[in-house]
């Protein structure tokens, strides 16, 4: 068995792997972070306790291991109404704004198995906008979508957002958005219904809609630069005028002529609002 225990990626091995992924696979990681390539690589290597060769023997030879892969890869950790501050943010700046649209389309891009989604449509549903409100999930994963689509989780997990609820001050409590069952709960159907998850690629696929509000939080962080710009061109393109772009803490706007595009409505939480015209 090979010692993965100090396994290191050398960058000619990253080359390697990208280009036996996007040949075998279709899946480009060239426009990731280096970086973070080589450390979730690390890691798979050592959870799996595999060489090099045999890593690329598993990826080209065994589907379900490239779907555990992928997911490893491009893990977006997710969680209802996580950093409540956001979620505040939206309630008393954002959600008011959107009420003077005719429709509310919503993008949630990279939103991994919906746990987002359904927070948003929680606040749609408690401003009374759930009616005129349609939200789009999308990602690369499709096991995430499947579970998203179900749109039913563990007790614990839901037990373990319930204080993230709290803090982000709506009224009752997070089960009451659910039907329990023994240990999993569904998410109520009236805030399903006006969801739909579907697979997009960032890096490779284009605008789809005209949107009042664009989520992506987590995501293009893993990315080089000029991937990043590439993205939040798109989600310029993508958005209505007025339209709300909202990135979360770790992420922002680098480079200024995206950022004299938009109007910042949340500096803590990257909030912004498309200029319209």
């Amino acid at each position: 068995m090979p010692d993965t225990s100090t396994t290191w990626i050398a960058d000619e091995q990253l080359t390697e792997l990208i280009g036996v992924v996007r040949e075998s696979h279709g899946f480009d990681f060239g426009a990731y972070s280096k970086s973070s390539l080589k450390r979730r690589l690390s890691r798979i290597i050592m959870l799996k306790k595999v060489s090099f060769d045999e890593l690329k023997h598993l990826l080209l030879s065994d589907p379900s291991f490239f779907q555990w892969f992928l997911e490893e890869i491009t893990v977006n950790v997710t969680e209802m109404f996580r950093d409540p501050f956001y979620y505040k943010a939206l309630y008393g700046q954002v959600i008011p704004a959107l009420s003077g649209f005719d429709h509310i389309r919503i993008w949630c891009a990279g939103c991994s198995s919906g746990e987002e989604v359904y927070s948003l449509s929680i606040l749609l549903k408690d401003a009374g906008l759930e009616n005129k409100s349609f939200l789009y999930g999308t990602d690369i994963h499709t096991e995430m979508l499947n579970e998203a689509r179900r749109g039913i989780y563990p007790v614990r997990k839901i037990k373990n957002y319930e204080e993230n609820y709290r803090q982000s001050g709506l009224p009752g409590q997070l089960t009451d958005h659910f039907n329990l069952m023994n240990d999993a709960a569904g998410i109520r159907a009236e805030l399903r219904q006006n969801t739909l998850f579907s697979a997009h690629n960032l890096l490779t696929d284009g605008a789809f809609n005209e949107f009042q509000m664009i989520c992506c939080r987590n995501v293009f962080i893993y990315f080089e630069a000029a991937q990043q710009e590439k993205v939040l061109n798109l989600f310029y393109d993508s958005l209505a005028p007025n339209g709300f772009m909202c990135l979360g803490a770790k992420e922002t706007i680098r480079f200024p002529e995206i950022r004299s595009k938009f109007r910042i409505i949340n500096s803590r939480g990257n909030i912004y609002q498309k200029i319209g015209h």
